[in-house]
């Protein structure tokens, strides 16, 4: 009986270790950024520029567009959105941001120096003057 015992508990004790193991190679997976370890709240930003593509993704959507700064120079700056699914639910359509369409963005700045913008809870300002959130309902500003 003692050994049935044993073995019954070594097999529990692997499948533990077999579990834990497995959870944490799909974690990380799962994971996803906070807003202030990638973006800044104190350097919110207002771009207009012509689109160059619409990624309809998950668990981000993005917007990227050239934007000619001061000095005639263009650069193309990515625009970090909610979840397709959730513009989608705020009344975005596929038609609505087409290639070489001219948008203003409201969001905030990456940290890294890159021009990279989150608008999860700007404003996208689309060419026939409607104003879209660029995050999920009842988000009222970055998180």
């Amino acid at each position: 009986m003692n050994n049935a015992k044993a073995r019954c508990g070594r097999v529990v004790a692997a499948a533990a270790f077999i579990g834990s193991v497995l959870g944490a190679l799909v974690s990380p997976a799962g994971a996803h950024h906070s807003f202030s370890a990638e973006f800044d709240i104190n350097k919110p930003i207002k771009l207009m520029g012509a689109v160059t593509e619409m990624r309809w993704s998950n668990p981000h959507a993005w917007i990227y567009i050239d934007v000619k700064s001061a000095d005639g120079k263009v650069v193309n700056w990515a625009v970090e959105l909610s979840a397709a699914n959730q513009l989608y639910r705020r009344g975005w359509r596929r038609e609505d941001v087409v290639v070489g369409a001219v948008v203003t963005v409201e969001g905030w700045l990456a940290r890294n120096g890159t021009p990279t913008v989150n608008a999860n809870t700007g404003l996208i300002q689309l060419p026939d003057g409607r104003k879209l959130s660029g995050g999920a309902p009842g988000e009222t500003g970055p998180r």
